[in-house]
């Protein structure tokens, strides 16, 4: 085949997926001529499983990429038909923003934002070898099919699902993207097991998408949204007022039955399936075996656009055959008589191991070599963002000539998601969740522009627009505490302190001793007035620090004690395998991962205290 320059590029980025987009986006955006290679123009930013953005930590991580002057918060506000707050009833640590969103507007308005962005090129072609210098161990730019040659410095590989994808339902398989219009992309693996990845297969799935008008929505619970919540971004000023609804209905004993009667029918369980699927996103079929104790299982109704009859059926993902899909489906309250729209599906595809990368997302043995996304080994949409403005950015700053951006778990969930799978490595899809972040109380979805705007500045990828509306915040933000410092008599806050059945102040307290004391910021206001010009979310965001003063200050102890061994570098060239103390499994796993200070050291599988320690010796001699 002849080869030709294609064109010459600092960055490629393969791949425009939920990763690819925020990927491409901070390298234009931050000055490099950047080129965005993508098997089909009409799946830019697709939303291939569910109509949603945000979710239990997935909200958290939404607001970080939009404070680090990332794309998705701005785009999901655009194409929202309903937002909600997840957790409501729990702790402001765990409380989470999901939107519905009209997914094909999601993707018309991501694309129009990539086409309309300056340095950046987008080109339709199947990306199918990276090209090394083998002397400098360096990228030199990416082939495609075809042929054409995309010269550059570096390149960010986000190929999703779509890596030698292959869709199933039953005994049926086909190489496929997702949604099955896709072409799978076949050509690369091969090029990455040469380039020294290690290539391994993981599994999703999606459900069936049923038409509307076969749904008989009289039976079922409706879901409205909120509106008078914050939205996803520091930049959209208010939800919409006009939303749509959801519906919640439920599996049954007849649902359970027909997928017992055909397990010997599903891929799942017939071995056709190969690949590892998440734990915590299970299939109908597997939730059924798996909690057999269960009557039922919650299923969500969610409109997947405006322009369409098409309802997600979230919560009944599999990959049963056609048959029994609809059987099954018609057994669930208001689906009796519905028509499914598309069949449901798994989808198996290949990806590596998160453990050949450094936290700055760049592949150990080839520089300018970044991955992103679900070929990183996690699932959704939101992970794969976030990953894809970290490698973006770090390629950028890379090609500046200046320090990497490095997250750390302290900073946000972003920080804990790769931490995770440049530490510990992961052998199912990944999925951020809120357990997982040990500084909980401090990585709230209210404040990650006061945790991350800065950073995103300095890394040159947060606009002046949007810096000025950090700044207003932290105006307002300091105003605010300083009111809740003003003292109140004893006398004057008498019949609120009784209202809420608390006994007498003998002494003043302040507006934030009263917030302490259980009494709603909104109440404190309203008797005594103050907080003149301060917006309602900065409201929350003191009165959760008040109400939370004594955790937060726990969880900061917490935090500067971990940065004490964060500080303690381990040398590059170190040769675990001759530091006679460490045990052999310890060895090993140091060796390969070869982590940056001794708090990534500590959070190693297989690295115990007593390893720990013995590097602490190594390190004074």
């Amino acid at each position: 085949m002849n080869h030709y320059i294609e064109g010459q590029f600092d960055a490629v980025v393969i791949g425009a997926g939920h990763a690819g987009c925020e990927a491409a986006l901070a390298l234009a955006r931050t000055g490099f001529n950047t080129a965005m290679l993508t098997l089909n123009l009409d799946s830019i930013a697709f939303m291939a499983c569910n109509p949603s953005i945000g979710g239990t930590a997935k909200g958290q991580i939404v607001r970080e990429i939009d404070a680090l002057g990332g794309e998705m918060g701005v785009n999901a506000d655009g194409a929202l038909l309903q937002i909600r707050m997840l957790n409501r009833g729990k702790g402001a640590a765990v409380q989470s923003l999901r939107g519905q969103e009209d997914k094909n507007y999601y993707h018309t308005l991501m694309k129009k934002t990539l086409e309309n962005t300056p340095n950046l090129k987008i080109l339709q072609g199947e990306a199918v070898e990276i090209l090394t210098d083998s002397e400098q161990k360096t990228v030199t730019g990416v082939k495609t099919a075809y042929g054409g040659v995309l010269e550059c410095k570096c390149v960010v590989v986000a190929t999703g699902v779509y890596l030698n994808g292959s869709i199933i339902a039953g005994e049926w398989r086909q190489n496929s993207g997702p949604n099955g219009f896709q072409s799978a992309a076949s050509g690369l693996t091969e090029n990455l097991i040469k380039l020294g990845f290690t290539v391994r297969r993981f599994k999703t799935g999606t459900p069936a998408r049923v038409d509307a008008r076969t749904i008989d929505f009289e039976k079922l619970d409706i879901q409205d949204g909120e509106t008078d919540i914050y939205p996803f971004s520091y930049l959209s000023e208010r939800v919409p007022q006009k939303q749509t609804p959801c519906y919640l209905t439920y599996t049954n004993e007849k649902t359970h039955d027909i997928i017992r009667a055909n397990l010997h029918r599903s891929p799942l369980y017939g071995g056709l399936i190969k690949g590892t699927g998440p734990r915590y996103c299970p299939s109908i079929e597997d939730k059924v075996v798996r909690f057999s104790d269960k009557e039922r299982h919650q299923l969500f109704l969610e409109p997947e656009g405006a322009d369409t009859n098409e309802i997600y059926v979230q919560g009944m993902s599999t990959s049963l055959p056609h048959d029994v899909q609809k059987a099954m489906y018609r057994t669930v309250k208001g689906l009796e008589n519905c028509e499914i729209m598309r069949y449901a599906y798994a989808i198996e595809y290949d990806c590596i191991d998160s453990l050949d990368f450094y936290p700055t997302l760049e592949y150990k043995k080839i520089k300018g070599l970044y991955t992103a996304g679900q070929i990183n080994g996690t699932s959704g949409y939101e992970e794969a963002a976030a990953q894809g403005l970290i490698a973006g950015l770090n390629a950028s700053l890379a090609m500046r000539g200046e320090d990497p951006l490095i997250l750390s778990r302290d900073d946000g969930y972003i920080g804990v998601l790769i931490d995770d799978l440049v530490t510990k490595g992961t052998n199912e899809p990944y999925r951020m969740m809120t357990s997982r972040a040990e500084y909980r109380i401090v990585l709230r979805q209210d404040n990650p522009d006061f945790r991350l705007t800065e950073k995103g500045r300095k890394a040159g990828l947060v606009t002046d627009q949007r810096y000025k509306v950090y700044l207003d915040r932290v105006e307002q933000y300091n105003k605010a505490t300083e009111e809740m410092k003003v003292s109140v008599k004893p006398k004057e806050c008498e019949n609120l302190i009784a209202k809420y059945g608390y006994a007498k102040a003998n002494t003043a307290l302040t507006k934030a001793d009263l917030v302490r004391r259980g009494i709603p910021l909104k109440d404190i206001i309203e008797e005594f007035g103050g907080f003149d010009g301060i917006s309602k979310e900065i409201l929350d965001t003191v009165e959760i620090d008040a109400k939370y003063e004594g955790y937060l200050q726990k969880g900061l102890d917490q935090i500067e004690k971990a940065k004490r061994l964060e500080e303690k570098l381990l040398p590059e060239d170190i040769d675990y395998m001759q530091i006679n103390g460490l045990r052999l499994e310890a060895r090993q796993k140091l060796d390969k991962i070869r982590p940056k200070n001794l708090g990534q050291a500590g959070r190693i599988s297989g690295v115990s205290p007593a390893d720990i320690a013995v590097l602490m010796v190594y390190l004074k001699r």
